[in-house]
Parts: structure tokens; sequence; C-alpha cells
């Protein structure tokens, strides 16, 4: 039944593995949606999940088969724990990404795990899930999916620049959303931060004190990638094929490293956003990067716009929530103009919890 609001939580696991985002939140629509964030919270994963998830690529679907039904087990303790923690009563639905094990749509191929059977039947509630693969099978590149979010959540923005495991940007044209990814970010920043046990650069610190190599920077810059038109995408695996090696050939220190790729996502994410008079929503744990951000606005003549904590924080568990109404609803949640695939449609699948 098509109702005027939604009562739902929404679930997010990104690339960079800062952790498990989840948000209670209301959807109300009345000529356009609005919403209402309840509570948000960020579950940090242990370091046996953290090392798991960080070697997804290197398994066989057997072996992620296996990992899938785990992390399925995870995942519904760890959502149970936030709703009897918030006392959440009246749920329509649980809305979840799950994480991404294999992200290969040339090839038709995209996995996430902990979207199985047994999420459902241990929190004995609705979930809706796996919003990639359908669009995968349609042609699409089954990313990104929060464009949909951004247009009927925050079209007040002309575009929407998410900093996470990778930085990826939503915006209008001709009447139609396009959306893509833009270049790692995270994802490579923590993964050289970690070579001297940080979890992250705060605030891009030791980012800021290094010295940007312009020999590499040409290097990076120069990734076929980069000239492809949209639709596209990345995953981790082209990360571990394509950046990490290059950077490790340039046997710079973590300052150099920081740095230079610091000024490289820059340089990558201004070229987008080349436009005077034009407002940019930044969200995603690169928001709170000051270098990268100062970076970024040297380059670039777009108005960038820091929304407050909540936003920067849990957007993709929020557009999650959303991606779930609009399947519940039976309406379009993935396009095709973002994607690449045959045609929009309501993409994701219902479990319904068994007796």
């Amino acid at each position: 039944m098509v109702k005027a609001s939604y009562n739902v939580i929404g679930v997010m696991s990104g690339t960079s593995l800062d952790g498990i985002d989840i948000i209670h939140a209301t959807y109300a629509y009345d000529c356009h949606w609005a919403f209402k964030i309840h509570q948000a919270e960020t579950f940090k994963y242990p370091e046996n999940w953290k090392s798991i998830l960080m070697q997804l690529v290197t398994k066989s679907l057997s072996e992620l088969s296996a990992i899938d039904k785990t992390y399925s087990e995870y995942l519904a303790i760890v959502i149970s724990d936030f709703i009897d923690k918030n006392k959440i009563k009246n749920l329509d639905f649980i809305a979840s990404h799950g994480h991404t094990a294999l992200h290969q749509p040339e090839l038709n191929l995209t996995y996430q795990i902990g979207n199985h059977q047994i999420l459902a039947d241990n929190l004995k509630r609705k979930v809706i899930c796996d919003f990639r693969i359908q669009d995968v099978d349609y042609g699409g590149q089954g990313a990104p999916l929060v464009p949909i979010g951004d247009r009927l959540l925050f079209g007040q923005y002309e575009f929407c620049l998410n900093l996470g495991g990778f930085a990826n940007i939503s915006f209008e044209a001709n009447g139609k959303r396009i959306a893509f990814d833009i270049c790692p970010v995270n994802i490579v920043l923590n993964h050289y931060a970690s070579k001297i046990d940080l979890e992250y650069d705060d605030e891009g610190k030791i980012a800021s004190s290094g010295t940007v190599n312009t020999k590499l920077l040409s290097q990076l810059n120069s990734i076929v990638f980069y000239e492809q038109l949209p639709p596209k995408s990345l995953g981790l695996e082209w990360v571990k094929e394509v950046i990490l090696p290059m950077i490790d050939m340039s046997k710079l220190d973590i300052k150099g490293v920081l740095s230079t790729f610091t000024e490289h996502a820059a340089t990558q994410i201004a070229k987008v956003l080349d436009v005077k008079n034009v407002r940019t929503l930044v969200t995603g744990g690169g928001a709170y990067n000051d270098f990268l951000i100062s970076r970024i606005k040297s380059h670039s003549k777009s108005q960038i716009i820091i929304p407050n904590n909540q936003i920067i924080e849990f957007k993709e568990a929020l557009v999650f929530g959303l991606l779930g109404v609009l399947k519940e609803r039976n309406e379009v949640n993935c396009l095709k103009s973002v994607t690449g695939s045959s045609k929009d449609h309501s993409s994701g699948k219902i479990l319904i919890p068994n007796a």
C-alpha cells in the first residue's frame, strides 16, 4: 500500500571501511519528498571484520558466499542493537546497501554481501536490499545509486559531491540526472595512513606537510579512466590494479604520497566542478579533510558548501532508506541516465522474514 510517510532504518557500509552507518528516519511525500533523521550512528568494524572486508576481492565466489552468510548474521546483530538502544517502534522496514565485495559491471558482475535472507529472519522484520544487481542485469554499472536521492532530497544544490572511499558526483544536465565516480579518495589516503599506524590523516594535516611529486602527479592525472565519458564507476579491484602499484613504484615517503594523491584528487574533482556560480554540497568523510577541501577550492570555481555533521556522515544511509521507500512503492529508484542501464527501474529485492 502506498502511504504518505514511512518509518525506516537505512544502512550503509562503504569501501573506506569507516564502519556501518545506520539511521532511523521518517520519509514523507506531499508533492515533494522530505525527511527527518531521528537517530544516526556509525558502528566501527572490529579488526577481524575489517581484515576480512579488505580481502574480499581476493576471494572466490564460494568463499564470498560463506562470508555473505556470516556478514549477514553480524549485520543483523548490529542493526538489532541500534533498534534496541534507541527503542525504535513501528518500523515499516529496513533498507540496507550491504557491503560491496565485487564490482565488475563490465563482466556483468556485482556482489553485495549482507543481503542474505538470514538478515530478515534474524531481525524478524522486512528488509529491502541488494539494489545493484538488477541494474547490472539490465546492462548498467549498478552504480552510483545515490543520485536519485540527490534529486529528490537535495535538489536545491546544483552539484552533490560525496567524498568517501571514492569521489562521486551527481547533477542535472539537459533534464537528466548525471552521476559518476570521479576518482578514488579515502580508499587510497586511508591505505597509506595505515602504514604509519593511523586510521586516517586527520584534517589532511600530514598531507599538508608533504611535498607534491610532480612526476607521480602527472602519471596519476594521465590515467585513462579520467578521459572516459560517463556512465562510469570504480571499484577496489581497479585501485589495487592501477593506483596502488603506480604510487608504490614512486618510492615516496608517506607525507609525499598523501600530499601528491590529495592534489591529484582535488585536480580531478575540480575539473568536474569547473562551473561558476553553482553550489556544491559536499558530504562523506572527506568533507572533514580540510586540506583536501582547500585544494578543491583553490582549483574550482564552484561554491563549496559543507552541511551539518549528520548530513556529512549519514547522507548515503539516508538515501538508501529512500531507495527502499521507492522500491516499496514500486517507483523508479535507479536511473538509466546515471548507470547506463537499458531502462529506469525500481531496483532491489524485498526479504520477508520466515515465520
